[in-house]
């Protein structure tokens, strides 16, 4: 386990021999030998893999019985100098019963044993002939081998931040797992020894409550279960491997009958799971400590020791994270997040009469806003004409921006107009007695300021009153026709790029959880199954605009000068932050060692994230109070900064502590 609060963890399948516990060892100890399992915190093995689990009468042999002894503490001895909490199935007499079991070794000993809950006697199954199921009135302890070990079915195992529960197959498949009272009572990771045979579509549904335990219990999960190596009779045991956490799939394993070529030898899967974001998961989830009233006992937990240092990171670290990977998920997200957006709006255009206006730039975000109106109007029954687009160049716009806007809104068939705002702007630089840039503009004209604009070096393009007239310009036009549908995204919103009160404000604002790296993806989703022709072209030209407010003067070419990646940094790192930031109340430390396993769209030196990291943090905290007072808007994600829900900061919140850690 790290610094940061990973574990290493590991679920072996190994190649067993029914019956021969001897031979089981010397295949268990190659396992924990391999490269993927030597360094893991946690080595998860199946159920009964001592003995293997289709020993049938044979486990009812004292021989049997007395090997397994013998080889369980032949592991320990085996493994006293390595670090690792081994947990192996096996099955334990004591007195008049048989249990189905797993133990837990480590530094040399069995620190417990954990006996199976419930016992499957149904179809293919008949493990009540032999085993008895623990109902919490067992000894405290057993003699195991003439050695006392503490057992029982109130057994956690504890080492720092890592508290881990055992269960065994079939108590997963059960309306109220083990795991579920182990997890209120403390364990964040969770294991099960199974061997599960593999029918058609059983390895789905496996899936499923792996990955929904974990989410429930807000928990790792992993779970190792038998391979085809065992005795099969009726039965074919696949060797299904998958490790969990919160919900998310973070390793699985190959299986019998998935397409792949068959492994009959011993195989691993290895992940790192991310103990202290389930640890913020947990505060943030204030309900999840109101189940502890339900826990039936008092747990007792044993320590033990991991090391504290980790090489690499055995994780896949997404460099988009709001964004999937595969493409059939990515078109999911979108659709799902497309169709909120429009559900939103549609009940709020229900309680609003009259036009619906939209200012148009021509670039991702208003083009969003707009199809979400134009396909909300569809979905309500109305003319698309109620929706009105107001073009509004200024000083920064260049005629392919424009042309897109317009085109745009004709292909769509709203109402549209464009307002050239730059004589309104001229008009208040003289108001307010200002000069842009250190320009006289008193006497000059519109395109006499343009020319002296763009002829502007490079060093000169700052004047916060330039810009702050255009966007307010717009809103205020805009606002004045009635009510307005906002275009600011996620990142923005984090980040406050944007004019207070200009393009910050509106009635309501569909985008407003949405980040910028997904916003150009939903776009290009919109434009290949929503529409064709004209639309979908210019949509996709839209889609590679450059990311730009146009506030600032175009170059002396009529290009794109201001270019919002080059002011603030790369979106994909704002949003890389953004997301581990709030969602996993990551520190500035974390974020660093998680950005080097990331892999951006272009390599960046680990001092260009650390100085756009800064820029992260001293923007968030000093644009609090925009985020204060916006509009209304969906939540889609897991990331939502409303004032209203997701995120409720101070203010006058100081970045300080933040900032020294980048230091």
């Amino acid at each position: 386990m790290n610094a940061f609060g990973f574990l290493r963890v590991s679920c072996v399948t190994p190649r067993v021999s029914v019956a021969d516990p001897l031979a089981n060892l010397k295949a268990i100890l190659q396992a924990l030998d391999l490269t993927a399992v030597r360094d893991s915190d946690v080595v998860v093995f199946p159920e009964l893999c001592i003995t293997s689990y289709t020993c049938a009468d044979l486990f009812l042999q004292t021989t049997l019985q007395e090997a397994t002894v013998f080889a369980v503490h032949e592991l320990a001895r085996a493994m006293a100098a390595r670090p690792q909490l081994i947990v192996v199935g096996l099955p334990v007499a004591h007195e008049n019963s048989l249990y189905n079991c797993a133990a837990a070794v480590h530094g040399g000993k069995v620190l417990g044993i954990v006996p199976k809950q419930f016992i499957p006697n149904y179809k293919e199954f008949y493990e009540s002939r032999w085993f008895s199921g623990a109902r919490g009135g067992e000894p405290s302890e057993i003699d195991f081998g003439g050695t006392r070990v503490p057992f029982g079915i109130d057994l956690l195992f504890e080492a720092g931040k890592a508290v881990v529960g055992i269960e065994i197959c079939e108590d997963l498949w059960m309306p109220i797992p083990p795991s579920s009272f182990q997890a209120i009572a403390g364990a964040n990771v969770l294991v099960n020894v199974s061997a599960s045979n593999e029918t058609i579509g059983k390895s789905a549904y496996r899936r499923d409550l792996v990955v929904g335990q974990s989410g429930r219990c807000i928990a790792a999960y992993a779970y190792s279960s038998a391979g085809p190596t065992e005795s099969t009779t009726d039965l074919v045991f696949g060797g299904h491997c998958l490790i969990a956490e919160n919900g998310s799939l973070v390793k699985e394993s190959p299986r019998v009958g998935d397409g792949q070529p068959l492994n009959r030898e011993t195989y691993a899967i290895t992940a790192d799971v991310d103990l202290q974001r389930l640890q913020s998961d947990r505060q943030f989830t204030t309900s999840f400590d109101d189940c502890v009233r339900h826990l039936p006992a008092p747990y007792r937990r044993i320590p033990f020791t991991l090391r504290t240092a980790m090489t690499g990171l055995q994780r896949t670290v997404p460099a988009t994270p709001f964004v999937p990977q595969a493409n059939a998920e990515l078109h999911r997200r979108c659709a799902e997040i497309f169709g909120i957006q429009q559900s939103a709006l549609a009940k709020r255009l229900e309680r609003v009469s009259g036009s619906l206006n939209i200012g148009v730039s021509g670039g991702l975000d208003s083009t969003l806003a707009l199809l979400a109106a134009v396909k909300t109007c569809d979905l309500l029954g109305r003319d698309r004409t109620t929706v009105r687009g107001l073009t509004m160049p200024g000083f920064g716009t260049t005629p392919e921006t424009q042309r897109n806007a317009v085109d745009l809104m004709q292909h769509l068939k709203i109402s549209h107009e464009t307002i050239d705002i730059r004589e309104l702007c001229l008009e208040s630089f003289r108001a307010l007695s200002h000069s842009p840039f250190g320009i006289d503009c008193t006497k000059l004209t519109v395109s006499q300021l343009q020319s002296q604009l763009q002829q502007l070096p490079d060093d000169k393009r700052t004047d916060l009153v330039f810009e702050n007239v255009q966007a307010r310009l717009r809103t205020f036009l805009l606002m004045s026709r009635g009510f307005v549908l906002g275009t600011g995204d996620l990142s923005e919103s984090a980040l406050g790029w944007s004019t207070y009160n200009g393009d910050h404000m509106s009635m309501y604002n569909p985008n407003g959880s949405i980040p910028k790296t997904l916003v150009r993806f939903l776009v290009e989703y919109v434009a290949e199954h929503e529409f064709s022709g004209a639309v979908r072209d210019t949509l996709l030209s839209i889609a590679q605009t450059p990311i730009s407010p146009e506030l600032l003067p175009l170059s002396a070419e009529g290009k794109i000068a201001q270019s919002t990646e080059q002011s603030l940094g790369p979106y994909e790192l704002h949003d890389f932050f953004l997301y581990h930031f709030i969602r996993g109340g990551c520190s500035p430390e974390k974020i660093l060692f998680l950005s080097r396993s990331a892999k951006f769209s272009v390599p960046y030196s680990r001092e260009q994230i650390a100085s756009v990291l800064r820029t992260f943090y001293r923007r968030f905290f000093s644009n609090q109070f925009k985020r204060t007072c916006v509009p209304d808007g969906p939540k889609v994600g897991s990331v939502s900064l409303s004032p209203r829900g997701d995120w409720r900061m101070p203010t006058d919140a100081e970045a300080t502590l933040w900032l020294k850690s980048l230091e």
